[in-house]
């Protein structure tokens, strides 16, 4: 009679050592090269050949445990007390014997980064395994079945893992930046800061900022911050950057105008001004908008003004709009006039123009509404337009605005008829009509 096989997928009860070894042999060869010679690994190799399965568990679990705090300590020990809550700092090793429980050394691991959020879970099963059968002389015998798999699980996600890359220290690393030997590649940046858990990257952005606005910082300091910030910040969760970049309210606060000065530009360097508060916003903006009205026809003052506004395009106080978007309108509309110097007679300020057309790239419904009230009862505008390039130039603009408002837009017709030279003489009475 031919022998029946069994199911496909169900498990054939092992009971022979000859069977046994070579199945847990060929599980170890996983195991790197480094933590082959485990005395806990030779231990459980000792007593599975008669029967031992539960101290074959407990020694598997004391070499994952083992590995794991050898791995802690290489990465960063000062890592691991600021990620879990304990009674005391651990120093050495023997203070993980004292103080660190199994959950905890879970817990830590996963935050500092030595092993990942699926390597906690099923580590947390190998523990319970090992807490039951090993723990727990009156529990039921462990089968073969069940001692594979957690010497399986344990391998795959800790005793085959290398060693972790070890963490900078934030105190040394500031102070190389402070140096002229700093090194300046970014992939080297990037390797030994994308590496670093959440808690360090959000304290090294908090000190990067504090060395950048403290007025006693080098050139050189500065220059290596402007430089690697933007790399870090890529890395960063949109809470704390802008838990960063509120900080500039409390400068502002303090009333020292060089760290403000600084802190600003800290912000432009890692384009955070989306997380600048309404505060800050108006603080920067809104001298910038009333200088360029004053500026206007000043082409030099106007270039350098709509340069500094450029960044701050896409997040203006509501309170400032009007004023801001009527500033930029007439900015880039110029005005007429003749010269000694050249034969043009249409004037505007030559970079600002080049710049305002995608500063309008941003504008919203609200902008829109700006724009529309700033060509109102705007008789100076009215007087610039009479002259044909100046209407073109206001059309540009009155195009750019079109493309961005929504279709419940309630100046459409106003828009329409702008950017339509045949209606021309329609466009000034919807205009005057709404006044």
């Amino acid at each position: 009679m031919a022998k029946k096989e069994a199911p496909r997928g169900s498990v054939v009860p092992v009971t022979d050592a000859k069977t046994i070894v070579p199945l847990f042999t060929k599980a170890l060869e996983q195991v790197r090269e480094d933590a082959q010679d485990s005395q806990y690994l030779e231990e459980a190799m000792r007593v599975l050949p008669v029967g031992g399965y539960r101290s074959a568990i407990g020694s598997v679990w004391n070499a994952v445990v083992d590995d794991l705090r050898n791995k802690i300590i290489y990465r960063s020990v000062e890592l691991f007390n600021k990620s879990v809550n304990l009674p005391r700092q651990i120093k050495e090793y023997e203070d993980f014997q004292n103080f660190v429980n199994d959950d905890v050394l879970i817990e830590g691991a996963y935050k500092t980064g030595v092993i990942g959020w699926e390597a906690s879970k099923m580590l947390k099963q190998a523990k319970e395994t090992r807490h039951v059968f090993d723990g727990h002389p009156r529990s039921s015998e462990p089968s073969i079945v069940k001692v594979l798999s957690m010497l399986e699980d344990c391998v795959k996600y800790v005793l085959s893992e290398p060693y972790p890359s070890q963490i900078i220290d934030i105190t040394d690393y500031l102070s190389q930046m402070a140096a002229s030997t700093y090194d300046r590649n970014e992939i080297g940046i990037e390797n030994a800061l994308s590496d670093l858990p959440d808690i360090y990257k959000n304290e090294l952005a908090n000190r990067l900022f504090s060395a950048y606005v403290n007025e006693g910082s080098s050139s050189v300091l500065r220059s290596n911050i402007e430089f690697s910030a933007p790399i870090l910040w890529e890395f960063l969760g949109k809470d704390i950057k802008q838990q960063v970049i509120r900080r500039i309210d409390q400068e502002i606060a303090a009333g020292n105008v060089n760290k403000i000065t600084l802190s600003f530009e800290f912000a432009s360097h890692v384009d955070g001004q989306r997380f600048l508060s309404v505060h800050s916003r108006m603080y920067k903006i809104a001298p910038l908008v009333s200088d360029l009205r004053k500026a206007q026809d000043d082409w030099d003052k106007e270039n350098a003004l709509v340069r500094e506004l450029v960044p701050y395009a896409a997040y203006i106080p509501e309170r400032i709009l009007d004023a801001y978007v009527k500033a930029l309108t007439m900015t880039y509309v110029g005005y007429v006039g003749g010269s000694a110097r050249f034969s043009r007679t249409d004037f505007y300020a030559d970079g600002a123009a080049l710049r305002i057309p995608k500063m309008f790239q941003t504008f919203d419904d609200k902008a829109a509404a700006a724009f529309i009230t700033a060509m109102r009862g705007n008789t100076e505008l009215r007087n610039r337009i009479k002259t044909p390039s100046k209407m073109t130039r206001l059309r540009s603009l009155g195009k750019i605005v079109l493309e961005k408002v929504s279709t419940k837009f309630t100046d459409l017709d106003i828009l329409n008829a702008l950017v339509d030279p045949a209606v021309e003489k329609k466009f000034i009475t919807l205009l005057d009509k709404r006044a």
